[in-house]
């Protein structure tokens, strides 16, 4: 069965993520992939840290995030590290890649945006070359937040709203490194665009073009590789412009009870609710969804 458009077709791997019997998914929301193309993802179930190798086979888990959320995998001077988030628990932490934690870091201490009532609830974490750490509150109040590599808070902007600056469910950060300088993309979700900004904060531009809902990013070369929760893989060319929507179910997400629909409705080649991707170095993709009992899929590239 093969997707795509171009030079970007693939052959859809069903049934890619093979569990062993003692383990089974919870929502399947961050996925990433590491030097030698093990793919990590991280989900509600436990343990909640699944490494599994190129072809599926599951290699080792740990942890147990009852809110598991955002993943990114990090190359840093010493070695590789996972920066997970969990909007249950509203924390931030860095771990080796077995699961050793370095850095935690938790609500901000910022009088008048949170309290006991508005809740700090990360959704996702970004690494810029220098080692400070953004953090988006994707589901608590709308902000970012920018951390130096100690975890030490250096400065935060946004708030709920539509304007340059401001967001309604920052879900995705990412560091993107293709450009004459480093700039910050920030999946604006609720207000279904995506905000540039620069490492420090000022607004640049917003990408409007082509997308609905977008969750994250994965940067690959020239081309930007988005998880849009209604029901599709978007990619992008350097310039933000559309080069494939992937898999693409326009009635998907309209469906009754969704993400959670019959297993019936599902298709191996139509995505439901997309929520994390990477890309291996061969050119394959993994997309995982955000459905109660996980769901991963991995495209090869053609």
């Amino acid at each position: 069965m093969k997707i795509g458009q171009g030079e970007f077709q693939y052959e859809v791997v069903n049934g890619w993520a093979r569990l062993p019997e003692h383990a089974s998914f919870g929502y399947t929301h961050g996925i990433v992939v590491d030097s030698e193309d093990n793919v990590y993802l991280f989900h509600t179930g436990a343990p909640s840290l699944m490494k599994f190798d190129r072809e599926g086979r599951y290699l080792s888990g740990w942890g147990e995030f009852p809110g598991a959320h955002g993943c990114l995998l990090h190359e840093e001077a010493d070695e590789a590290y996972l920066y997970l988030t969990d909007t249950k628990l509203g924390i931030v932490v860095k771990t080796t890649l077995d699961g050793k934690e370095v850095l935690r870091i938790g609500t901000p201490e910022m009088e008048g945006v949170y309290d006991t009532e508005r809740r700090f609830v990360p959704t996702d974490v970004a690494v810029a070359p220098n080692g400070d750490i953004y953090v988006a509150d994707g589901y608590g109040q709308s902000w970012v937040h920018r951390y130096d590599r100690r975890g030490e808070r250096i400065q935060s902007w946004g708030g709920k709203g539509s304007e340059p600056g401001q967001m309604s469910c920052p879900h995705g950060v990412s560091v993107c490194l293709r450009g004459k300088e480093p700039e910050l993309y920030v999946a604006d979700r609720g207000n279904n665009r995506i905000q540039v900004f620069t490492l420090d904060g000022v607004h640049k531009r917003f990408v409007t073009d082509d997308l609905d809902m977008p969750c994250s990013f994965y940067f690959r070369g020239g081309e930007t590789y988005i998880p849009d929760l209604h029901s599709r893989v978007t990619i992008l060319d350097g310039g933000d412009r559309l080069i494939a929507h992937l898999g693409e179910d326009p009635e998907a997400f309209r469906q009754t009870g969704w993400p959670n629909l019959q297993k019936s409705y599902f298709r191996p080649d139509k995505f439901s609710s997309p929520h994390g991707i990477c890309v291996d170095s061969k050119g394959d993709v993994y997309v995982s969804e955000w459905i109660s009992d996980g769901r991963v899929t991995k495209l090869k590239r053609m």
